[in-house]
């Protein structure tokens, strides 16, 4: 089977796996990531199968959808391309990615580096900001039925890795305690490029949504 065979039944894998799932995890925002992936995959050296099959994997079983349980996407991962007779080493690095690229509250340090896995974060945490990014936001809020905002809720800007992963905090608060911190930590000139913009329309996002909540304009 030839690369572009196992990345056309990868596709359909997912599309069938997250066919159910909550609308700024599903498969659009996979496909999203893989499209990201493959733009800032063109100024860098890397694998682009494996970048490919780490975009397209790498929220298949996203933890917080699974009671924290951070083994069920690796695993499930490597059930599928075992399946697909995919090299051992390219299994390997895609698991790799799958584990290391969530934001886990920004003080957990990756366990694992590659190019290919900088350009697969940079491209997932593309599609958290930006004008999908707080549609995303807030979309997640809405599905855990937390609060658009509340001033008497500071964002907590110093959260362990489990504080991140239980937090019920309003939508606008995950503004500070992730969104805004993405563009510094991108990994590659493309990712840091686009990161600026869309910060920027973050800003001028919450500039109008304290105005308005304000009763200013």
């Amino acid at each position: 089977m030839n690369e572009q065979q196992i990345l056309d039944n990868t596709i359909i894998f997912v599309k069938e796996v997250l066919k159910n799932a909550e609308g700024g995890h599903d498969w659009f925002h996979i496909q999203r990531v893989y499209n990201n992936a493959k733009l800032i995959a063109k100024g860098e050296h890397a694998d682009g199968f494996v970048v490919a099959l780490g975009a397209l994997l790498h929220d298949i079983a996203d933890a917080k959808f699974y009671d924290g349980d951070e083994t069920i996407g690796p695993l499930k991962a490597t059930e599928f391309l075992l399946k697909q007779d995919v090299d051992s080493a390219v299994i390997e690095h895609v698991v790799q990615i799958i584990k290391n690229i969530s934001f886990k509250g920004g003080n957990v340090k990756r366990t694992f580096s590659s190019k290919e896995l900088d350009i697969v974060q940079d491209a997932d945490r593309l599609d958290a900001i930006g004008a999908i990014g707080i549609a995303r936001c807030f979309n997640y809020g809405g599905f855990k039925n937390r609060a658009i905002y509340n001033p008497d809720i500071q964002p907590n800007m110093n959260m362990t890795k489990e504080e991140y992963k239980k937090s019920t905090a309003p939508s606008i608060n995950h503004f500070y305690e992730k969104l805004l911190l993405l563009k510094d930590k991108m990994n590659t000139k493309t990712g840091r490029q686009i990161a600026t913009e869309r910060h920027k329309f973050m800003e001028r996002y919450l500039q109008q949504f304290y105005a308005e909540w304000n009763g200013s304009c």
